[in-house]
C-alpha cells in the first residue's frame, strides 16, 4: 500500500488506487463526467493546492531562489489546520490502501507535488 505522486492526465498505474487532484482549478475543456476516465482525477481536493497567488509565484520562479521562496510559502500554507490534518490522514491511509495525488505540471521538481511528496514522507507516509 502506498501513495503515488503523479502528473494528472497521464495513464494510471495498475495499482494506483484513487487519484486525488490537488489542483486549484479543474482541467479546462474537459467535462466533469470525464475527469476520471481521461486520467485526470477521481476526487478534486484543492485544499492541498497552493493559493492562486502562490501558483503565480511558482509559475514565474526564474531561479532556485525564487523557487525556494515558493516552497517556503507553500509549506506555511500546508501547516494550516485543514491542510495539515489532511496530510496526516493521507499518510495514515497510505499504509492501508493505494492512492495517488497529483497536479498538471510536467516536471515534478518544479511543481507543488514535490513539496507534497516531502511533507507526506515527513509524516511517515508510504510513498512510491
Amino acid at each position: 500500500m502506498a501513495i503515488r505522486i503523479v502528473r494528472l492526465g497521464t495513464p494510471r498505474a495498475a495499482d494506483e488506487g484513487l487519484r486525488i487532484g490537488t489542483v486549484r482549478r479543474p482541467p479546462r475543456g474537459v467535462p466533469k463526467a470525464e475527469f476520471a476516465t481521461r486520467d485526470f482525477y477521481d476526487v478534486w481536493y484543492p485544499v492541498l493546492s497552493p493559493t492562486a497567488e502562490l501558483v503565480t509565484l511558482a509559475l514565474h520562479a526564474a531561479d532556485d531562489k525564487e523557487w525556494r521562496a515558493f516552497v517556503r510559502k507553500f509549506k506555511t500554507e500546508m501547516a494550516a489546520p485543514d491542510a495539515s490534518r489532511t496530510l496526516d490522514l493521507l499518510a495514515a491511509l497510505s499504509h492501508q490502501t493505494n492512492m495517488s495525488v497529483g497536479c498538471y505540471c510536467e516536471h515534478e521538481a518544479r511543481c507543488h507535488r514535490s513539496v507534497l511528496r516531502e511533507l507526506l514522507t515527513e509524516r511517515g507516509a508510504a510513498v512510491v
